[in-house]
């Protein structure tokens, strides 16, 4: 046989059917081992946003979906980060969480967030969790209000998925505020840690998650602190991070081999897998909130955390 006339199996096109019988055999496709598995995906672009300049009020996407190729609104593969601002004594439209759950952190003002199953006064420096549900209101008070929210709706759209109706849901409305953020912070910084622990950070979780640890079946949240002259070794995971600077002065990250400064309440995405560290030059802690779908990595026991520095 010449050997010029071999077909190297990954060079074969994609198979059809020789004689389909009808509709649902013509429909089959085949690869093979060769040709499977080489799906050039675009990467994660690691990138920075600010939140929207005062005077805008509305919905504003952390929006990544061209560079990741995807359909639908997304900042990771599996996870959607957005600002929301509401003018003084305002509310929003009509609010739908086409998610399994939403996390919401207040960054400023105070006001009502309203819907199935749940009706909670929020202030800033809250923390609530909300169901996949259509129709939330959320109003704001005399000051407005400006929140910064993470969910998993491009999980759901990637499979063109519902949330489960909310009496069906695996979480519930949760309200952890500020001042027992605070209480807990404080008795974790009140302790030690061993070489092994990644930091100080406080675990949100709730009665329905807390033997998986995490705050909905697939998303994990946590408040990170750095003390002042201190960074996190540098470090990586198979999860996806989208990060908010709460406080950080004089503050920056390095992913994978950039520099990316901080700046008051911008969101930080880390690709997944890519080495990264947390630097706080300044006089004072700098405190940072942190989703992941780390959940998702623990179900599949892929998490892959390792630190790459001693």
């Amino acid at each position: 046989m010449n050997p010029a006339a071999v077909v190297d199996m990954a060079d074969l096109p994609m198979q059809h059917p020789s004689a389909p019988a009808g509709a649902a055999q013509a429909r089959a496709r085949f690869f093979n081992s060769g040709n499977a598995f080489n799906v050039k995906l675009p990467e994660v672009p690691a990138r920075l946003f600010g939140p929207p300049p005062e005077g805008r009020s509305g919905v504003f996407d952390c929006d990544q979906s061209g560079a990741l190729g995807c359909g639908f609104a997304a900042t990771t593969p599996l996870m959607l980060a957005r600002y929301v601002r509401i003018a003084p004594r305002d509310a929003l439209p009509p609010l739908d969480v086409p998610a399994t759950g939403s996390v919401w952190y207040v960054i400023s003002g105070a006001g009502r967030v309203a819907g199935p199953a749940v009706d909670l006064a929020f202030a800033a420096g809250d923390v609530f969790l909300l169901p996949g549900a259509s129709g939330y209101r959320i109003d704001a008070g005399d000051d407005g209000a400006l929140l910064w929210s993470v969910d998993n709706a491009p999980q759901l759209a990637f499979e063109r998925a519902q949330p489960a109706p909310v009496a069906d849901a695996v979480i519930d409305a949760v309200h952890y505020p500020a001042a027992e953020i605070e209480r807990q912070l404080a008795l974790i910084l009140s302790i030690g840690t061993s070489d092994e622990t990644s930091g100080r950070a406080l675990i949100f979780s709730s009665d329905r998650q807390a033997a998986a640890r995490n705050l909905t079946p697939t998303l994990t949240l946590s408040f990170n602190t750095l003390e002042p002259h201190t960074h996190q070794r540098t470090h990586r995971h198979n999860s996806a991070a989208i990060t908010l600077v709460v406080r950080g002065e004089d503050c920056h990250s390095m992913v994978g081999g950039e520099r990316c400064p901080w700046a008051p309440w911008a969101t930080l995405v880390t690709p997944p897998g890519a080495p990264h560290s947390h630097h706080n030059r300044g006089a004072r802690g700098a405190r940072f909130l942190i989703v992941q779908d780390g959940g998702l990595h623990y179900h599949a026991r892929t998490m892959g955390f390792e630190f790459l520095e001693s």
